[in-house]
């Protein structure tokens, strides 16, 4: 079964006003790379390597002119795609089904960044026989994401940015789908936010009783403020120290 990514990179990028007013959030640099390199190394170090980016924006061209064809990651070809306005993460993924074409995928949100590999999930799920798959963290803050109700190896719920979160268990911005999750898509009604959330299609997995999960090793970071923008600079910074590159 033929698996291929999703690097979901649109979005107005609101939150780090004014350094996105004029380029996209996820060409900012992280360190010594713009930002998206990150989760393309990511997917690219998974064995994948039919590669969709999803972007949106007035400066979407900038992707095809930093990336081309993807030759620093040892590609011969992306793809690209354009999300018009402001829909949501799951709305994005939808953009991708032309691309998906009957494949399961590895999604991963534009800004997450992470030490380790994702390898091993992604090789575990290739032996799963349908359903979905997701990466989870422990953190501090849990309310800024959404959050893992776990009991008995088995996962109940996720519940979006709680108030009060029944976990310390954040869902990262890496998922794995079987082809099924363009239906689920489609289904979906709107939240208040306006938005069609990714956390409405991992609990129609769920509901389904076809979701797993794997816990991610070394840090992980999304770099969607000013503050984790930051801390995604230091992580990397610090784990390059260590590797004495």
């Amino acid at each position: 079964m033929g698996m291929k990514g999703v690097v979901l990179a649109g979005g107005t990028g609101s939150r780090l006003f004014p350094l996105t007013k004029i380029t996209n959030k996820h060409l900012l640099p992280v360190y010594d790379k713009p930002m998206i390199y990150y989760p393309i190394q990511t997917l690219v170090d998974a064995g994948i390597e039919d590669i969709l980016i999803v972007t949106g924006g007035r400066n979407a061209g900038d992707f095809l002119r930093l990336l081309a064809n993807g030759k620093e990651f040892g590609l011969t070809h992306l793809d690209y795609t354009y999300q018009e306005g402001e829909g949501g993460i799951a709305e994005a993924l939808g953009l991708a089904h032309h691309f998906g074409n009957g494949n399961r995928l590895c999604v991963i949100l534009g800004d997450n960044i992470i030490e380790g590999s994702i390898r091993a999930a992604v090789e575990d799920f290739r032996k799963q026989p349908s359903g979905a798959k997701i990466l989870l963290k422990q953190v501090q803050d849990a309310e800024r994401f959404g959050v893992a109700d776990i009991a008995g190896g088995k996962i109940l719920g996720i519940e979006e940015k709680p108030k009060k979160p029944k976990s310390d268990l954040a869902v990262t911005g890496i998922y794995l789908y079987d082809e099924t999750v363009f239906d689920k898509v489609q289904r979906l009604k709107r939240s208040d936010r306006g938005e069609m959330e990714i956390t409405d299609v991992n609990n129609a997995y769920i509901a389904e009783g076809t979701m797993t999960f794997a816990h991610l090793d070394g840090w992980w970071t999304d770099a969607g403020t000013f503050e984790s923008l930051l801390r995604a600079n230091n992580l990397v910074a610090d784990t390059r120290e260590h590797r004495g590159e």
